[in-house]
């Protein structure tokens, strides 16, 4: 799955001040609520998910926030029933909006758009929800979908970077190569520290055949973010479109190394190697792309009939 900007809610706000037994209190249920996210920033998952269950669990019984706090938010709170618990404080959408993104994070996308959903219930005036749940749409396939909740998130918010960003590499995955090169172009404009933005357009730059252009992407999006593997990705794709086999093997390596999962990783690590002549070593790859892509044989057995060719007559650019 490609990179794109998701976000996650940070709370230091006053919970109301009402004692409860058994530790259902404000402030248990903000312990749970910064225990997830250490936990999430250290990529436990699971212990996330279990700590912001408790943090709704208990903050769903608190009933309303003081209208000081309703006014210093700047949200209008809205009341509805879950599970027989009225709930109509802020920090239960939080809440629930990152425990959305923990579970897309385990690509329980079902789960994750339960989530957000009963977040947009509670807080419907908040862009970062529908950029997150646009995101969780865009992963079980419903495009058209993610595009409403983007331009949702922008009406609320003009200079949203991220949900330009977004939007502009879900209508590059729609075949829409210039709109998707509009928003990534303003997502820039806006922000121009978003590895992402570069990254997405460095791809509609290679599907453009601007490969100096893709090249100077994503080398900017590895600068802003030297961990991101899709990067290494992208620039080792644009490497090999110039002909530059080693620098691309070097970069589809470095890719694998961020992330071992990464299927395309080998897919042209193994055609690089093709064009070199290297097919004991492309064999490898290509079978460990299968492993883990098994969908990607037939295009994959279609691209190496066609690097060997290239090979054959000595044409490396296609």
């Amino acid at each position: 799955m490609r990179r794109y900007a998701i976000l996650f809610a940070l709370v230091s706000l006053l919970l109301p001040v009402t004692a409860f037994s058994q530790g259902r209190t404000p402030e248990a249920a903000l312990n749970d609520f910064n225990n997830a996210l250490k936990k999430s920033s250290k990529g436990d998952l699971d212990g996330a998910i279990e700590d912001y269950t408790r943090a709704i669990r208990l903050s769903s019984h608190f009933g309303p926030a003081s209208k000081d706090l309703d006014t210093r938010l700047g949200n209008s709170l809205t009341e509805y029933s879950t599970e027989g618990i009225t709930v109509v404080d802020p920090f239960t959408a939080n809440a629930y909006n990152n425990r959305g993104l923990a579970r897309f994070k385990k690509n329980d996308f079902a789960g994750a758009l339960e989530d957000y959903d009963q977040a947009l219930k509670i807080r419907p005036g908040v862009p970062s929800i529908y950029l997150n749940r646009a995101a969780a749409l865009r992963a079980t396939g419903d495009l058209q979908g993610s595009l409403k909740d983007l331009d949702r998130a922008l009406t609320l918010k003009k200079d949203f970077a991220e949900a330009y960003s977004n939007r502009g590499s879900l209508l590059l995955d729609m075949g829409n190569i210039q709109g998707g090169l509009l928003n990534l172009n303003r997502a820039i404009e806006l922000n121009d520290r978003l590895p992402e933005s570069f990254y997405q357009r460095g791809y509609a730059y290679l599907t453009l055949k601007q490969y100096d252009n893709g090249l100077a992407d994503f080398e900017r999006a590895i600068r802003l973010n030297p961990g991101m593997a899709w990067a290494y990705q992208g620039r080792g794709t644009a490497w090999m479109y110039k002909g530059q086999m080693i620098e691309a093997i070097d970069d589809f390596t470095r890719a694998m190394k961020l992330d071992p999962q990464l299927a395309m990783a080998y897919f042209n690590r193994g055609l690089a190697r093709v064009y070199l002549g290297q097919e004991n070593e492309a064999k490898k790859d290509f079978e460990e792309c299968l492993r883990l892509r098994p969908d990607l044989k037939t295009e994959l057995d279609s691209r190496i009939v066609l690097a060997r060719h290239l090979r054959r007559i000595g044409n490396l650019q296609n």
